[in-house]
């Protein structure tokens, strides 16, 4: 089965192609320090050029995984959209996977928790055993992040943009975070095509797990 990943729940543009062979390839933009994301301007390019690649067309894409996050909110509609889109037009089948999950995917020994920076000094995490869910998504402070790490018992690394900017609040609990130029702090959309393909989905809708700015903005302007 040829399986098209899409994620554009953190500031990268994350893309990945699995053919039917077992051939996989990703591609992976990161905005520079300051720059803005450029998700709805190079999902479909990444996309295309991974097809390319692999000598295959639109059509030959079976199935669309997304990203469902958590994540950024813009982000994640845009990626959302965007597979949509392609699974509409060329016939392809459609699944979301968890954000959080395909962030843990690559730690293969021991357990995970994924921490995807939420802003607002927030964090987002979940964790996972060798596929297994330890800790449902959800949105935490960060002085709360080193006990829902603990579900994962004392060989618990902790990954991601979140787990980096938080360092201080896990390590000082005595939890473990990978090194800083550790390729595991990134989400890859390799691991959603894996996952994907392995059945570990769910409806392609997004997982925000909190109110969007704009709403809150609203709501706090509504008497």
């Amino acid at each position: 089965m040829n399986v098209l990943a899409l994620d554009a729940a953190t500031p990268a543009t994350a893309v990945a192609l699995a053919r039917a062979d077992g051939w996989l390839r990703e591609a992976r933009e990161q905005p520079s320090a300051g720059g803005r994301p450029q998700h709805a301007q190079r999902l479909l390019a990444l996309a295309s050029d991974l097809l390319a690649a692999a000598g295959l067309r639109w059509v030959d894409v079976e199935l669309v995984a997304a990203g469902v996050g958590p994540g950024s909110y813009t982000g994640l509609r845009i990626a959302l959209a965007t597979a949509r889109g392609i699974a509409r037009a060329h016939g392809a089948r459609l699944v979301g996977v968890s954000s959080l999950r395909a962030l843990a995917e690559p730690v293969r020994e021991g357990a995970a928790a994924a921490v995807i920076d939420a802003r607002r000094g927030e964090a987002f995490v979940g964790v996972y055993r060798e596929g297994r869910e330890l800790l449902a998504p959800r949105v935490c402070a960060p002085t709360e992040l080193a006990a829902l790490a603990r579900a994962g018992g004392a060989d618990c690394l902790a990954v991601g943009d979140g787990a980096l900017r938080f360092r201080e609040h896990l390590e000082g609990a005595g939890v473990v975070v990978a090194p800083a130029g550790s390729g595991l702090h990134e989400l890859r959309a390799g691991a959603i095509c894996r996952l994907a393909a392995g059945g570990a989905v769910t409806t392609a809708l997004p997982d925000y797990l909190r109110a969007a700015d704009a709403e809150l903005a609203l709501a706090a302007r509504t008497p």
